[in-house]
């Protein structure tokens, strides 16, 4: 066993959370030492990559799920609100880096796609109109469209109404400032580029099994080379648990107060992916719909326009499915060994108060391919069974908090939980995640780093992410000046 000198950051997980870390901080104070620990044989190959994760840029421009319907029968907006601010954050980090050549050309990860939102029979109609109404009226989605014109659709859509009965109430939302990212590809571009930089290493094939916390605040982070068995030891003023769903048996091990009670609920995903080239090319979209009762949000059904490894493609899904793994290249025990006394509580209240969950997951799992074809020609009448295939998707673990009242609940979403110290922190749960990467991790830096709120910082934060600290939903002037650049360095609009 070698003990390495100390470092002031160790990242554990080579995804797109870790690299946007690294980028950032090495943006702050590149006199910071960092190492980088990744358990596979290669960056961003679990979460990030672009067939396990949604590759929508979460802009809620979309997605349904984040606009509830509230007890008065109103709709919440807020948490659509954030999220769009969020991404627009992404956006603002995304264009600096393109400014400062650290990016070669957004095509790298980016692409323009429309993103629309589509529903049938008169109650969601309604709920689709009245969404479209209130989020329209503020310059957030000032652009999007509403219709409830089949002829309208079939343009903005064509496969959404070849085969149709028309006569059902049907609507559409759309929003052309849509992306579709490549968060794999943005991770290795964003790794890429600190190679070599001094202070900097990346370290493939390691895996990271225990932290200790030393009496001197620093950790000890136990790592072994999951190929020659190998271990050593690493001195970090501060960790950053970024490995997806290996993060939260990290956090147990850790014992940081923060964590008692924390949990998981793994949820995997499958796609069913179009090999027609025909069908492929005449749809351009990310159709979001109502996701189905007891279905998690990371579930909600929608026909997808992607780029992948430079090729189009069109997905659907994705179908919810159930293991024990935490990681899609996990362990089996990843669930049972993360159950303990601290936590249990948490656990079976959350599993007692989720029974619907749990019986969606095991109607997903009994499909039949016809039946998963059935359900994607509720998007695409036309489908052929012989043009789709089913591919595994990638491995989500749902926070389970504690919860006074219910004794532990499950939450959607992501969230950081980090010791009061700030010197460690950890990154639990799913979507919209890769998307609000930028807003996640300057939050968590403002109470990991006391230098955040230094001149030096503020100065190069100010470049990098010029809403930060600014309420994009109460500023629309300010919204329009950082859209108008990021549409004009990213190809956007």
């Amino acid at each position: 066993m070698s003990i390495e000198h100390s470092s002031d950051v160790v990242i554990v997980g080579g995804g797109i959370m870790g690299a946007t870390l690294a980028a950032m901080l090495h943006e702050l104070q590149p006199d910071l030492t960092l190492q980088v620990f990744e358990r596979l044989e290669d960056v961003a190959l679990e979460s990030a990559e672009a067939m396990n994760n949604a590759g929508t840029g979460h802009a809620a421009n979309c997605e349904l799920n984040y606009t509830p319907v509230k007890g008065d029968g109103s709709l919440d907006v807020t948490k659509a609100m954030t999220i769009n601010a969020s991404f627009e954050m992404s956006l603002q980090f995304w264009s600096y880096l393109l400014e400062q050549g650290l990016i070669d050309h957004p095509g790298q990860f980016l692409n323009p796609v429309p993103h629309m939102s589509f529903v049938w029979g008169q109650s969601n109609v309604d709920f689709l109109k009245a969404r479209h109404a209130k989020l329209s009226a503020h310059p957030m989605f000032g652009s999007m469209a509403f219709t409830e014109d089949p002829a309208v659709m079939a343009e903005w859509a064509p496969l959404l109404m070849v085969d149709r009965e028309k006569s059902q109430p049907m609507a559409l939302t759309r929003v052309d400032r849509g992306t579709d990212l490549d968060f794999g590809k943005l991770a290795h571009v964003l790794f890429g580029e600190l190679e070599g930089r001094a202070g900097y290493a990346l370290h493939l094939n390691h895996e990271v099994n225990n932290l200790k916390k030393e009496k001197d605040g620093r950790w000890r982070v136990f790592v072994k080379h999951r190929l020659t068995g190998e271990g050593r030891e690493v001195l970090a003023k501060f960790v950053f648990l970024g490995a997806g769903g290996g993060s939260l048996p990290l956090l147990l091990k850790a014992g940081i107060p923060e964590g008692i009670g924390y949990g998981g609920f793994p949820v995997s995903g499958k796609w069913l992916v179009c090999h027609n080239p025909e069908v492929i090319e005449r749809h351009q979209a990310k159709i979001y719909g109502k996701a189905s009762l007891g279905a998690p949000p990371m579930s909600v059904p929608h026909l997808d326009t992607r780029m992948i490894d430079g090729k189009k493609a069109l997905l659907f899904g994705p179908f919810a499915g159930f293991t024990t793994k935490y990681l899609k290249r996990g362990s089996y025990l990843d669930l049972p060994l993360a159950i303990r006394p601290s936590n249990m509580k948490s656990m079976l209240s959350a599993g007692l108060h989720n029974l619907d969950l749990t019986k969606y997951l095991i109607g997903q799992v009994m499909l039949s391919h016809e039946q998963r074809i059935e359900a994607l020609r509720e998007y695409m009448p036309s489908a052929r069974s012989e043009d789709w295939t089913l591919e595994v998707a990638g491995q989500r673990v749902q926070i389970i908090k504690p919860d006074p009242k219910l004794g532990g609940k499950l939450e959607f979403g992501t969230e950081i939980v980090a010791s009061a110290d700030g010197s460690l922190a950890a990154l639990l749960g799913a979507s919209p995640g890769a998307s609000t990467a930028v807003s996640t991790m300057l939050g968590m830096m403002e109470h990991c780093f006391p230098q955040a709120t230094s001149p030096k910082w503020r100065s190069v934060l100010e470049r990098m992410a010029p809403a930060h600290g600014h309420d994009l939903a109460k500023e629309p002037e300010l919204l329009k000046r950082i859209r108008d650049r990021n549409d004009a360095v990213l190809g956007l609009g």
